[in-house]
């Protein structure tokens, strides 16, 4: 017997891919989702659980994916909200259109997804919903506007859920990473992030949130480091963390 099914989303490949190994560690058959289908057969025959491989672009097939879940006969008993990409120049440079799909992925398809699996988890009194958030979220961030904007939703929607949540046996958690090497850095353009202190891998960060889901909390900035960094800087008044923020994030 499994630990239950789990949904994981933008899976083929970071933090998503190491959601898929650790919960496939723990028992759970998986559903993986992205738009790549040959990464997720390959990390599928990889696992020792059952996994079942959905290729689909959350910014245009959000809507059509319950339907294809339920073809396959499971029940989610966890959906990992982790798809996500952002952008790294002036708003007004980023290609026409990009940012709009960024809303898309990061804010539409988490709404559409935890409402399309949630219902069932309340009605029987155990699941959950984790949410990869970010850091960026809690904060605005100049030359990645509308990325820190997403994960603000992400991270508030999240917390807001986790509270209505109290006391159905459902569980949610917003994970808020700081800089994670994962090909995030390769799409955004800015691969220089990594560099920053307190980065940590993708392993220790799915690590650190499967021992927080665990425990029932509301929402985790995985690494120590970091953590007590986001919190020293929260106290400092907001427009000197955004004249900071932006010659830190200043495209070069």
């Amino acid at each position: 017997m499994t630990a239950g099914t789990a949904l994981v989303t933008g899976a083929s490949s970071g933090i998503g891919e190491q959601f898929a190994r650790q919960l496939a560690a723990r028992g759970h058959d998986l559903v993986l989702v992205a738009r790549r289908a040959d990464r997720l057969e390959a990390l599928a025959a990889e696992l020792p659980t059952e996994a079942r491989v959905i290729a689909c672009d959350l910014g245009s097939q959000a809507a059509g994916l319950p339907a294809k879940v339920a073809e396959l006969g499971v029940d989610v008993e966890l959906l990992v909200n982790n798809a996500g990409f952002g952008t790294h120049d002036r708003f007004w440079e980023v290609p026409e259109g990009r940012d709009a799909e960024m809303v898309r992925v990061n804010c539409e398809a988490v709404v559409v997804l935890t409402r399309a699996f949630l219902p069932a988890m309340v009605e029987r009194g155990s699941g959950g919903v984790i949410v990869v958030a970010s850091t960026a979220g809690m904060q605005p961030l100049p030359y990645e506007a509308v990325y820190a904007a997403s994960k603000a939703f992400a991270l508030n929607f999240t917390e807001a859920l986790a509270t209505e949540l109290k006391g159905t046996g459902v569980s949610c958690l917003a994970v808020n990473p700081g800089p994670v090497p994962t090909e995030w850095q390769d799409v955004a353009g800015w691969s220089e992030m990594t560099k920053a202190p307190g980065t940590i891998s993708a392993e220790q960060v799915v690590r650190e949130s499967l021992a927080a889901y665990d425990r029932g909390a509301r929402s985790l900035i995985p690494g120590a480091l970091f953590r007590w960094g986001m919190r020293a800087q929260s106290i400092a008044p907001r427009a000197l963390r955004l004249r900071v923020t932006e010659r830190m994030y200043r495209p070069r």
